[in-house]
């Protein structure tokens, strides 16, 4: 591996695991899912990734009183995911990648 690439890749490494990553610096994580976060009581990245996101969607239509819209899922999904492996591949950190995963889990059954 050249000097070069080495370095990049020590950095990004470095970068990712750094401990004081944020909620809000997850992608596909906006104020809306902030706020739910917040309602359902998770305050950090290292909380989040122990989180199953059906659970987090399933009480936050408990708290809200009301079904929530499937992309909440698929938004927590996705933020979960990045919780949990910092070194997720971009594709895999956009919502609709959940999206589509979900709908074709349905479809199959």
């Amino acid at each position: 591996m050249r000097k070069a690439s080495r370095l990049y890749e020590n950095n990004r490494l470095r970068a990712a695991r750094a401990p004081d990553r944020e909620l809000g610096d997850l992608v596909s994580v906006g104020p809306a899912t902030l706020r739910d976060f917040h309602a359902l009581g998770v305050r950090s990245v290292a909380q989040l990734a122990r989180c199953k996101p059906e659970a987090l969607y399933s009480k936050l239509g408990r708290l809200r009183g009301k079904r929530q819209d499937p992309c909440c899922l698929d938004v927590f999904t996705a933020a979960v995911a990045q919780a949990r492996n910092p070194l997720l591949p971009s594709e895999k950190r956009v919502w609709w990648y959940w999206s589509q995963q979900r709908k074709a889990n349905q479809a199959a059954r």
